[in-house]
């Protein structure tokens, strides 16, 4: 069983900037590729950014490109979301998913997510 812990989230103002970690135990981290999503008040939940395997390939929501930025340390089973020039529309529960496929599959393990409020 793949467990994902997300934390890193908060207040910020509009402008700001705040950096994800998602920490993944119970398997061997490289053996999946990631993604950030969130999901905000009374909407569905969307892909933010996802990262493959070795961390070669990265893939981005058009709302979130040029902003964000996705990486991921093997060595330390940790993934990253590095959010800058915040938005109040940012503001959502972010989570960190992973699955066995790629990047763009459908994603099996879900951490239990993280507030972050961007205000204005």
């Amino acid at each position: 069983q793949v467990q994902l812990v997300e934390s890193g989230g908060g207040l910020v103002q509009t402008g700001g900037s705040l950096r994800l970690s998602c920490v993944v135990s119970g398997r061997t981290f490289s053996d999946y590729a990631m993604g950030w999503f969130r999901q905000a008040p009374g909407q569905e939940r969307e892909v933010v950014a996802a990262i493959s395997k070795t961390g070669g390939n990265t893939y981005y929501a058009d709302s979130v490109k040029g902003r964000f930025t996705i990486s991921r340390e093997n060595a330390k089973n940790t993934m990253y979301l590095q959010m800058a020039s915040l938005k109040p529309a940012d503001t959502a529960v972010y989570y960190c998913a992973a699955n066995a496929r790629s990047a763009l599959g459908k994603y099996d393990y879900w951490g239990q997510g993280t507030q972050v409020t961007v205000s204005s």
